[in-house]
């Protein structure tokens, strides 16, 4: 990873950019909400050669699945780049006082309700320093990973120069997967991969690539793909564990 970091305060990176990977491939990986057992399948299934391969994540790491602590695990991984999901913003904000524990419980948060405090505190000083924003290469092999979704130019893009209305865009915004964003304020970026809201398929609006597929739901599955590329790997959980992707090691 090239170092430079665009900061608002001490505590946490808003972008970080990337060099393009000339040893391996890139991946992105959709919204994983504890669904690590179908990430292992997946990771498999492409061959993912951790020496020389990076997967970037579109956050949202956490919540709904049954593993969210073996998905905060991963920050561990020096091949897996996510970026902040807005369930790693709720984790963060009941850690620091600022949610009541029942409204994270409306997303997904009633895992961690036995966690003792100073392990909570501890998952969110490590969230903290997810950027909202991956910026990986330039030019033609540009691209860019968020959590939610993004109006302007990579020149914004890149300034991390939010006000606190395009924070919340980035983290819960789905004006553009809901047909009220206007698709022509994203002249000018380049291809953004996201997540946040659940589609049937991965598919690109605008800009952006929407690559949630809902991992954690009876008939959702967890998607990847080579950025880049038209190439993709979605599977199940009930699929991945069938096919004993809990016994699978990670890289």
């Amino acid at each position: 990873m090239i170092g430079r970091m665009t900061m608002t305060n001490e505590a946490y990176p808003i972008v970080c950019r990337h060099a393009a990977n000339t040893a391996g491939r890139d991946f992105v990986v959709g919204d994983l909400h504890g669904c690590v057992d179908a990430l292992r399948y997946l990771l498999r299934e492409i061959v993912f050669d951790a020496a020389c391969d990076r997967l970037f994540s579109v956050g949202d790491l956490i919540d709904r699945g049954s593993q969210s602590d073996e998905a905060l695990a991963l920050l561990d991984k020096p091949w897996f780049f996510p970026v902040l999901g807005n369930h790693e913003e709720a984790l963060c904000l009941v850690a620091e006082g600022a949610m009541r524990q029942s409204t994270w419980n409306g997303l997904g948060g009633e895992w961690a309700q036995a966690l003792p405090d100073q392990v909570l505190r501890a998952y969110a000083r490590r969230l903290r320093t997810l950027p909202l924003v991956r910026v990986v290469g330039s030019g033609a092999r540009r691209f860019n990973v968020i959590h939610a979704e993004f109006f302007g130019d990579d020149a914004a893009l890149d300034s991390g120069l939010f006000t606190e209305r395009v924070r919340q865009q980035l983290l819960w915004g789905r004006e553009l997967a809901l047909g009220s964003g206007v698709v022509e304020r994203q002249a000018g970026l380049s291809p953004t991969y996201c997540g946040h809201t659940p589609m049937r398929e991965i598919g690109r609006i605008g800009a952006q690539i929407f690559i949630d597929t809902g991992a954690f739901a009876a008939t959702g599955k967890l998607s990847v793909t080579e950025a880049l590329t038209a190439r993709a790997w979605s599977v199940s959980v009930a699929h991945a564990l069938d096919e004993g992707a809990h016994q699978m090691s990670l890289p």
